[in-house]
């Protein structure tokens, strides 16, 4: 593995005693740098290696939707670890208690764990890290490019970050290792371990969490099937079915996306095997190929690289100042509509292209990505200020869509309502000089009549069995 990708805290002191992997960003068994890097060092130690898993009873706007697609998928995780000898114990509570008391507890030696940009998990990290007795290390398994390694400084576009990633890109493609050959040989795990921490009963514990089931699971043949087997199938279809209309994929109707991001966001599915799988792929066009992994790479780094050297990545005040400028000169400019949460959330406005990316987002868990960022847009106008449409899109987002809660969903809400990564466009009423996008705009573009009707079949639909087009995912 690439020594690029670890960040040490601590001394670097010999191990002595056992190796933690503690996951919570990268939740699957293979293709996972971390789980790589920690067997690596439990062999070279001659020490045991456990996983580690800690279910926080909330997650920022998390309901019950995210918890049992998470949870379904950990199941899967947990059992393939178990499979190649690794041990897998489940802890429950705040990750910053429950991380450090077990690894108290075990003597351990070493914890290894993955590299996150949100702030929630960046003071999970410093908790843990100030209270372990050892070492800890931090592995970028998420980016292609290591995050820290791709630049040290906010970015002001792709632009400025894509000649960057391109530069390092070869040098960190190397191949992953066979997860059978790397568990090869690992000390066995010999401490006692409670039956609810070393073999937990999923089901009991969906049934029993606290998440809001207002947001109910996402279930029926056509819903996203979780877990790394899930997210390699959504990838294979992709690349037989649909990646060959790629260049249509800000056509919401076209069926063009890759479905993966779910899969990506939960860490199901490494962004590394995404690139070496297309990379070697001959389906769709060359052009196809490489605007996939231009999305894939440099625009979703570059949303990690947004929120690691912005921590108010989800407020008006990330916004650069040119935008923060135009915004607060049009403050007290009259709105066409004013809409509370309530009626937004319900999709309740006088707009029918809105409602329905709105519908997608509630029924489906996901938003087609052109209709995120015109769903975003148009809250600036419907909102009293830009605070308050920050705060809907955001909440919405996180609450409703599988991928919420992510570096990509807070770049992408603080681009369409703030600038970021983007530049000055013509002034308009409200938005200034934010660029805007426009229902008359849309039409332009893909048939806004038949994405309309398609998300009306789904009102007052329930979740099982819907149909595959409506839901296409992004």
């Amino acid at each position: 593995m690439h020594p690029g990708r670890v960040w040490r805290h601590g001394d670097s002191r010999a191990v002595r005693g056992p190796v933690l992997y503690w996951m919570h960003r990268e939740h699957r068994a293979h293709d996972n740098w971390a789980l790589v890097h920690a067997i690596g060092e439990a062999k070279a130690a001659g020490a045991p290696l456990a996983v580690v898993w800690c279910l926080s009873p909330r997650f920022l706007d998390a309901a019950y939707r995210q918890f049992h697609f998470l949870l379904r998928g950990m199941r899967g995780t947990a059992e393939t670890l178990r499979e190649h000898g690794i041990p897998f114990f489940l802890l429950q509570g705040d990750p910053a208690d429950e991380v450090p008391r077990f690894a108290a507890t075990h003597g351990t030696g070493l914890v290894v764990t993955d590299f996150d940009v949100l702030r929630l998990k960046r003071a999970w990290l410093g908790q843990v890290r100030e209270a372990l007795a050892c070492p800890l290390h931090e592995v970028d398994g998420r980016n292609v490019v290591p995050c820290r390694m791709a630049s040290d400084k906010r970015e002001y576009a792709a632009r400025t970050l894509r000649p960057k990633i391109h530069r390092l890109l070869p040098e960190y493609l190397d191949p992953f290792p066979s997860l059978a050959t790397e568990a090869s040989g690992v000390a066995a795990w010999k401490a006692p371990v409670p039956d609810a921490m070393a073999a937990p009963d999923w089901d009991a514990l969906l049934a029993a969490h606290p998440a809001d089931r207002s947001v109910p699971a996402l279930t029926g043949p056509d819903a996203p099937v979780p877990g790394e087997e899930g997210a390699r199938r959504t990838l294979e279809t992709f690349l037989t079915s649909r990646i060959h209309r790629y260049e249509k994929r800000n056509d919401p109707n076209a069926d063009a996306v890759s479905g993966l991001s779910p899969y990506l966001h939960f860490g199901m599915m490494a962004a590394q095997r995404v690139v070496q799988r297309v990379t070697a792929s001959t389906a769709g066009s060359a052009d196809a190929r490489a605007s996939f992994i231009e999305e894939l790479v440099v625009r979703r780094e570059l949303a990690d690289n947004f929120c690691l050297h912005t921590p108010d990545y989800d407020a008006v005040t990330c916004f650069p100042a040119w935008a923060q400028g135009t915004l607060d000169r049009h403050r007290d400019d009259p709105r066409p509509h004013l809409y509370d949460e309530a009626a937004l959330e319900k999709a309740r406005t006088a707009d029918p292209l809105w409602n329905a990316g709105q519908t997608q987002l509630m029924r489906c868990g996901v938003i087609h990505g052109y209709m995120r960022m015109y769903w975003a847009k148009q809250l600036l106008l419907w909102t009293p200020t830009p605070e308050e449409a920050m705060r809907i899109a955001v909440r919405q987002n996180d609450r409703w869509a599988l991928d919420g809660r992510d570096s990509n969903g807070y770049a992408g809400i603080a681009w369409s309502l703030g600038g970021v990564h983007d530049r000055p466009w013509g002034e308009r009423p409200v938005q200034g000089t934010i660029r805007c996008m426009t229902y008359n705009g849309a039409r332009g573009k893909f048939d806004v009549a038949a994405y309309i009707a398609r998300m009306e079949s789904l009102r007052g639909g329930g979740q099982a069995r819907l149909p595959k087009s409506p839901c296409q995912r992004q």
